[in-house]
Order: C-alpha cells, then sequence, then structure tokens
C-alpha cells in the first residue's frame, strides 16, 4: 500500500525537488563508516540513521554505538534542543563531527548511504515514519506498539514486508534469559495444555517529564491575567492544565502531525504524550508490547493467531482532564483451543509480568531477572534438559541489539518482526475498543475486522489531519 505524505511547512513539490537535489550530490561517507580497503563494506559496518531522542531514543541509540559494526551517521528531531543533544552525544562517541542532522524525516530517509532506521517517536508518528522507511528500503528498529491503531499496524505490516525490509520492535524481553526459558518450558508442554494467561500491566499515570513542579513555578510568576499563555481549571493542579505557547525549539505543528490540533501543553509533550489519546495509549498499550508479547510467545501463536472475543472494563479520567487515557483495566481475550487471556493493571489478583496456567503446572516471569513456578527444579536449574527442548525459540547471546543489527547481515527474521509486534498489540487495541464501547468485541482474526458491529469497526482507525495522509 502506498503511503501518501504532506507537510504543512515544505509542499511535495519543494521536498522533491530538495530530495533530488541531495540525492544528485555525492555522498560523502564517514571515513569510520569504510571497510579496511577504503570501500564502503555494509557487510562489516551498518549505517544507521536515529529519530527521537526522549527516553528510548538514547537508550537505543548507545546500545548500538556499543557496537563497532554499526556507525550511526545521522540524527533526526523537530525540537532543536533533542536534536543538538543527540548529535553532541553521537559525535563525542565517534569522536568526530560527521553525523548529519535532520529536522524532516523524508530527508534522512532518502539517503541511500542509510541502511538502517532506528524510531523513537510518540505512537502517533509511528505509522507514517515507519512506512516511509519501509518504502525507502531502510531496515528498521522501531519502539511498541508498533502503532496508535490497527488500521496503522496493518499499513506498516503490508510496507515491511512488500519491501523486503528487516523489522525489530522493542521488545528486548524476549532477548533476557528468564523470559525465554519460560516461554521454552511452556512452548514444550511441561505444564500440559495452556487454559490461562495471565498479563499484569502498570496502571495510572507517571509525570515521566517531571514537568509538574517547574510548570507550577512558572504559573506562579504569571500576571493574574495571561489571556491565552496559561488556563487554570478549578479543582485541578495548576501545572497539569496550563496552556501555554510552545518553546521557540519545537516545531509544535510538525510534532502534532496527523493528529487533531490541540493547545501546547508542557506535561502533554515530551515523554508525557503517552497519556493523551491524541498522541498515545496509556499504560496498556505502552506496555502491551512487552508482557502480552511473552505470553504470545509461550502459546506460540505469537505472529499468526489473535484473539476471537475481546471485552474489557476500565476507569478513565474526567473528559476535561489533561491526561485521558484509562488509569485501571481489565480485558479478557478469548483465544482458540480453549485458551483465556486476562489483561489487567490495578487488579491485585494480576500479579505483574506474564503467567501460564496449564493443566500439569503454572509458571510466571517478570523483570529483573524473576522467574517461579510449581516446579522447584525449574527454579533451581533455570535450563533444560535438551532432550525436552523438542522446541527450541531464538535467542541471540548479544542482546536485542546484536539481534537486530546480525538480522539486516543475513536477512533472517529478527527475534520480534513486524507480525509479531502486529499480533503482540492486538489484544491491547481491541481491549480499549471493547472498554470505550462498553461492549464485547467479537474479532475476525483470519481478515483481522470486527465482526458484526459496523460502530465499532470504526475504531479501528483515525482520522489523519490535513494535509498528512496514510492511504
Amino acid at each position: 500500500m502506498k503511503t501518501s505524505l504532506s507537510l504543512s511547512r515544505i509542499s511535495r513539490r519543494q521536498f522533491i525537488t530538495t530530495t533530488a537535489t541531495a540525492i544528485a550530490a555525492p555522498t560523502i561517507i564517514p571515513a569510520s563508516a569504510l571497510g579496511a580497503n577504503g570501500r564502503p563494506a555494509p557487510s562489516e559496518r551498518i549505517t544507521m540513521g536515529v529519530l527521537g531522542w526522549g527516553m528510548q531514543g538514547p537508550s537505543n541509540t548507545g546500545s548500538f554505538m556499543r557496537e563497532s559494526d554499526c556507525q550511526v551517521v545521522a540524527t533526526c528531531n523537530i525540537d532543536k534542543k533533542h536534536l543538538e543533544a543527540s548529535v553532541n552525544e553521537i559525535n563525542k562517541k565517534y569522536k568526530n563531527q560527521d553525523c548529519k542532522t535532520y529536522h524532516d524525516y523524508r530527508e534522512m530517509m532518502a539517503r541511500t548511504d542509510i541502511d538502517a532506521v532506528m524510531l523513537a517517536v510518540p505512537d502517533h508518528w509511528h505509522a507514517l515514519i515507519a512506512t516511509e522507511a519501509a518504502r525507502n528500503k531502510k531496515d528498521i528498529y522501531g519502539e511498541k506498539p508498533l502503532a496508535r491503531t490497527i488500521a496503522e499496524q496493518q499499513a506498516i505490516v503490508r510496507a515491511v514486508q512488500s519491501n523486503k525490509c528487516i523489522w525489530q520492535t522493542g521488545s528486548w524481553q524476549r532477548s533476557e534469559r528468564n523470559f525465554h526459558y519460560a516461554a521454552e518450558i511452556v512452548r514444550n508442554g511441561l505444564i500440559g495444555k495452556v487454559t490461562k494467561v495471565e498479563v499484569g500491566l502498570p496502571s495510572g499515570h507517571h509525570d515521566f517529564a517531571g514537568t509538574g513542579k517547574p510548570l507550577l513555578q512558572k504559573l506562579a510568576q504569571l500576571p493574574e491575567k495571561v489571556d491565552d499563555l496559561a488556563k487554570v481549571v478549578p479543582g485541578t493542579p495548576a501545572w497539569e492544565v496550563a496552556v501555554t505557547q510552545p518553546p521557540p525549539e519545537l516545531d509544535y505543528d510538525f510534532w502534532i502531525g496527523p493528529s487533531k490540533m490541540e493547545p501546547y501543553i508542557q506535561a502533554r509533550s515530551h515523554m508525557n504524550w503517552r497519556w493523551n489519546y491524541n498522541t498515545g495509549g496509556g499504560q496498556l498499550l505502552d506496555w502491551i508490547g512487552h508482557h502480552c508479547d511473552i505470553g504470545h510467545w509461550g502459546l506460540g501463536n505469537d505472529d499468526t493467531i489473535g484473539p476471537l472475543e475481546v471485552e474489557g472494563s476500565g476507569e478513565f479520567p474526567a473528559k476535561d482532564a489533561l491526561w485521558n487515557t484509562c488509569t485501571r483495566y481489565r480485558i479478557t481475550c478469548k483465544y482458540p483451543n480453549d485458551i483465556t487471556m486476562i489483561i489487567a493493571g490495578g487488579h491485585p489478583d494480576i500479579r505483574d509480568g506474564t503467567k501460564w496456567i496449564g493443566t500439569d503446572g503454572w509458571v510466571w516471569v517478570n523483570r529483573g531477572n524473576a522467574f517461579e513456578s510449581s516446579h522447584k527444579e525449574w527454579e533451581d536449574t533455570r535450563s533444560l534438559p535438551e532432550e525436552q527442548r523438542k522446541v527450541r525459540l531464538p535467542f541471540t547471546k548479544g542482546g536485542h541489539w546484536r539481534n537486530f543489527l546480525d538480522s539486516v547481515k543475513t536477512r533472517q527474521p529478527t527475534v520480534t518482526p513486524v507480525e509479531v509486534a502486529h499480533h503482540s498489540a492486538l489484544p491491547g487495541h481491541l481491549g480499549l475498543i471493547a472498554m470505550l464501547a462498553g461492549r464485547k468485541i467479537k474479532w475476525d482474526a483470519k481478515n483481522e475486522r470486527i465482526l458484526d458491529d459496523a460502530e465499532t469497526g470504526k475504531w479501528l482507525t483515525r482520522n489523519y489531519r490535513a494535509p498528512w495522509k496514510l492511504g
């Protein structure tokens, strides 16, 4: 599917002209990205462009720069401060000034000397940037969830598949020993027939950016009548509802992109965009690509089979609240073979992490190398005897980022390819729709559509703000 993109500040004709000029000019590849004989050596050194410098961007970039066969040669950001921070960190690592900077991601994608890109941008930008990268034949390391809506996820899957790109999702738990071990126990039938999977996720909201105190101090210094600069709603903390002008370093119109235009509020922009359904998906969609992903991995249906029925209930903030994503939720998914998955946040009976329950036992796993089971010997050994490993799940000793680079070279699938990312997020998306609709969703897993409910089916996608289009 071809995606048509437009940008309010740069017309498509201007962009094509600019890009054509850039491509026509000779490309200068940094000396440190060349093979020993002075010629580009893609099999030895992977050149990468990075997008995003909030929470995951610096971490992912650092992980790639630690690999000797990867060179970060470009960084893109619509916030000048973030752009400066990223290029400084990259150049510091390589002890040069070779990293190029970009404001418009399409210009970076047009570079033919970039092999791969790392995407760590807000959810509402996942689909447009990922499909653009795929059309430009870039291999992609993208953060979870795959996208903000199911329709956007489907578009990414098609773009990646049709352009034969390598995709790795930031569902890095698959590259941790305890998660791998637990999933192999389940896949090899050691707990018998699985009847239930419990997925415990975080609840509530968290001010990741630490914007509360600074904004409160700023408001205290403003005159009583501040016109459009600030607005305080009685009964809520002042910092939560401070409408201000965007900072000069941020291209806010570009940042909002395809989403509905909203007034700028610092506490729902960088890092905290995830608590606003206009740009993110709350704790549910922020974490569904981790513990639900592991749940699917153990079941063996992580890239082919989706739930058949989904119902859910949740607690939401007031309609005029700054952060509007669900704070407490419980979702029940019915899968083939009489398997039930419970996904919950804020419910004490569902423990954080992933737990599989079978006819012959159970296994629970979580971050921090946590592992518990119904069989003490599994906890003691943390290793399955070879004769029991009839199903062997992929594992890369060098970690999640190493796995991506290896796949770029071998053209073999990563441990979390795009199809897996799509299916891992589906229960979260469908659960949210079920909560908003207040009724059970019947899902046609083969054709990926909601059955017998045209009204609810409309929530599979979102309207794009002009001139942005995904079609």
